[in-house]
């Protein structure tokens, strides 16, 4: 997971400095648009696949309820943050939405949400 949180955080680097580009009205290069596609698509595959082995790993490995902890829930948010990011995301490369604020807040709350919920997993570590 937290290769993909580094994944998710290059995207999120990449994504906000043509945010910045954007905002100060300088020219933005296609290659960097097409670099944060390319982080960013599997990043989001990346967290959600380890969202859905998380609970499972909890009731068949350790024999635990999947949702007893507060990392479930802060990774429920972050992955339901995650995919809303994506499914906008997809949504601007089609052309489909010009939505890019709210692209970049979902983006930032997916990844403070992630970030929250590999804290709170600490006390699961054996």
């Amino acid at each position: 997971m937290l290769g993909s949180l580094g994944l998710a955080a290059l995207a999120f680097q990449v994504g906000f400095g043509m945010r910045r580009a954007r905002l100060r009205r300088l020219r933005r290069e296609p290659a960097t648009r097409r670099s944060h596609v390319r982080v960013a698509k599997p990043a989001v595959v990346l967290l959600v696949l380890g969202f859905v082995l998380g609970p499972l790993s909890m009731w068949k490995l350790r024999g635990r309820g999947p949702f007893e902890s507060v990392h479930a829930w802060l990774g429920l948010l972050a992955a339901s943050l995650f995919v809303a990011t994506g499914w906008l995301g997809r949504l601007l490369e089609r052309g489909r939405s010009r939505r890019l604020d709210a692209h970049a807040l979902l983006g930032a709350l997916a990844l403070l949400a992630a970030a929250l919920a590999a804290v709170a997993g600490f006390v699961l570590l054996p």
